[in-house]
């Protein structure tokens, strides 16, 4: 039985707090060399305590094994305008050194049954604490910006439902999916034509 919460879950919101600013900070790097960045946001999240309980509930999870079995207690999202931004993003990560890569899962090229669409990445992240160095397994979402909007609804209907979305509602939202994905495809052809006029629009605001 885990004794202190907050004390448990001190570090993973110290990774979370320090992976957003490393993300930011590649951003801003693009940014300096007068690059398009390939991340345009970035946000995350400790896992709330009621949602750490039920999972390791649902998936028969010892709380003396939460650590090792869940890997999404700490959750970052980066979010990209166009679907090749993820692969440089995932490269990106893949190259640096201040933390492990030890799973990832490509649920672009195979989305899930419900139309789900994301990259994930966990990594295993070190976080210094009073009692040495402690690693911790991070998730890290990246999807489009598109992707994201119909994640963030699917989640909320999911928990409005406890899971059990009526059929009607998960076709039109497998339909919204595949919309949403068509939408991104179109945006990469026309993706040059929509850098150059980001770019000159930046340029007049700043003049």
């Amino acid at each position: 039985m885990i004794e202190n919460w907050d004390v448990f879950l001190a570090p993973y919101v110290q990774a979370v707090d320090e992976l957003k600013i490393k993300f930011k900070g590649i951003r801003s790097q693009f940014e300096q060399h007068s690059l398009t960045s390939p991340i345009e946001f970035v946000t995350g999240r400790v896992k709330p305590i009621p949602s750490i309980l039920n999972k390791a509930l649902s998936k028969n999870i010892e709380l003396a094994k939460i650590e090792d079995e869940i890997s999404d207690i700490a959750g970052v999202r980066m979010m990209c305008q166009f679907v090749e931004d993820i692969t440089k993003v995932v490269e990106l990560l893949k190259a640096r050194m201040d933390f492990e890569v030890v799973e990832e899962r490509d649920y672009i090229s195979q989305k899930k049954e419900s139309g789900y669409r994301s990259y994930h990445l966990v990594i295993r992240y070190p976080v210094e604490t009073l009692e040495g160095v402690k690693k911790i397994l991070v998730e890290i979402q990246i999807r489009t910006l598109s992707m994201n909007f119909w994640a963030t609804i699917e989640h909320s209907l999911n928990y409005k439902y406890s899971g059990q979305i009526p059929e009607n509602i998960k076709q039109r939202l497998q339909r919204a999916a595949e919309a949403a994905f068509r939408l991104d495809e179109e945006m990469s052809l026309i993706k040059d034509e929509i850098q150059e006029a980001q770019v000159a629009f930046s340029r007049k605001n700043e003049g």
